[in-house]
């Protein structure tokens, strides 16, 4: 069965993926917002919500402990960046948090970083340093887990006896993503779930062969997962209507200035996600000319429209609730098992998807049945 999750915007969430003017979030990141977002996810029925990392972020640890107590079975995602806390201390707060939460935390370990972002932490390790570092911690944090303390002398780490209170049950699962040889190779070597952004299926589909020899040389396997932004509606007209509304919202200032930006990154898929607007823009002459939606569609319901003025995840799926649950169905058949998506605002978006898609995907057999507190599965009349 596939597993869908939602994403928490704990940077701020908007109507519109382009910034506002004097760059404030028109919906601040707070307890209250996160909290039905959260409560939404948990009763339609996505499994996860990932939450992201970052000085321009709440903090993901913190937040996502205080949604807790206000869901039900939701599971976090708790992204965060290896080379900024000890390995013992994050297998002694995963530890914690895994009992704490009945087993509700997930792990997403994020390597990658802009080195301005990077320096406000004071670490300035080069790119071949931090994923040589993040395969070490991985080995470090999980081998605290286990029943026997660990001793470990590496290049990055050297712990005795690392251990925590208890062995975590279950272990938390070590999510990781990156488009890199030096970041594929981690993944192959330590990660549960290897995560990809939203590129063609036929273009990803190489990545996924290619991941699964690289862990198969390693003695290991891997599932994987997918990150994408959604606007799924009852109709397709509806759906690119709303995907030409938040592009309209973009300014030609705002995407030169990220186009800029992207140029210039040290993040392999960060340069993926950017090549393909590139060629699209330059067919136009100017971003200004790109008006129809449509212009930016690369593959079957897929629109690189996001990546225009965001950097990560640029890509989206756009169409009916029936188009996009053929297209993660294909998704699938490439060997995707895990779906992250999101979408503009987060709230109500989670509703269009919640109650249009996934009882699709449910109906198809792709997704579990939602069990409700008194063990039958809701059902949800859409509106």
């Amino acid at each position: 069965m596939l597993k869908i999750h939602w994403f928490l915007p704990t940077g701020g969430d908007s109507r519109d993926v382009a910034p506002s003017a004097d760059g404030s979030a028109v919906r601040p990141p707070s307890l209250d917002y996160l909290s039905q977002i959260a409560r939404a996810a948990d009763q339609l029925g996505f499994d996860a919500v990932l939450t992201p990392c970052g000085t321009g972020c709440e903090d993901a640890w913190l937040t996502t402990a205080m949604l807790v107590p206000q869901t039900r079975r939701l599971r976090f995602l708790v992204a965060f960046r290896p080379g900024l806390l000890s390995p013992t201390l994050a297998a002694q707060m995963a530890s914690t948090y895994q009992r704490l939460s009945g087993g509700r935390v997930i792990l997403n370990i994020v390597t990658g970083a802009e080195p301005t972002e990077l320096a406000r932490f004071g670490d300035f390790a080069d790119k071949a340093t931090r994923y040589e570092r993040t395969g070490e911690f991985i080995e470090v944090m999980k081998g605290a887990w286990a029943e026997t303390p660990l001793d470990h002398e590496g290049e990055h780490y050297t712990v005795k006896g690392a251990t925590t209170r208890e062995t975590p049950a279950p272990t938390p699962e070590v999510y990781f993503g990156g488009a890199s040889p030096a970041a594929e190779l981690v993944a192959a070597r330590t990660a549960d779930v290897y995560l990809a952004w939203g590129e063609p299926p036929a273009m990803v589909a190489e990545r996924v062969e290619r991941m699964r020899k690289l862990a198969a040389d390693e003695g290991r396997t891997l599932r994987f997962g997918i990150r994408l932004h959604t606007i799924a509606r009852p109709t397709s007209e509806e759906a690119w209507a709303e995907a030409a509304r938040l592009q309209a919202g973009m300014s030609p200032e705002a995407i030169e200035a990220a186009q800029a930006d992207f140029a210039a990154t040290q993040s392999e898929g960060q340069r993926r996600m950017a090549d393909l607007n590139a060629a699209r823009v330059d067919a136009h002459h100017s971003v200004a000319e790109l008006s129809d939606p449509r212009s930016l569609e690369i593959s079957p319901n897929l629109w690189t429209g996001i990546g225009l003025v965001r950097g990560g995840a640029g890509t989206a799926l756009v169409g009916s609730f029936a188009e996009i649950a053929d297209r993660i169905a294909e998704y699938a058949e490439v060997g995707f098992e895990e779906f992250i998506l999101s979408g503009y605002p987060h709230l109500e978006e989670a509703w269009w998807v919640g109650e249009g898609l996934l009882p699709l995907l449910r109906s198809r057999g792709l997704v579990a049945p939602l069990e409700g507190a008194d063990g039958a599965a809701p059902v949800f009349q859409f509106r």
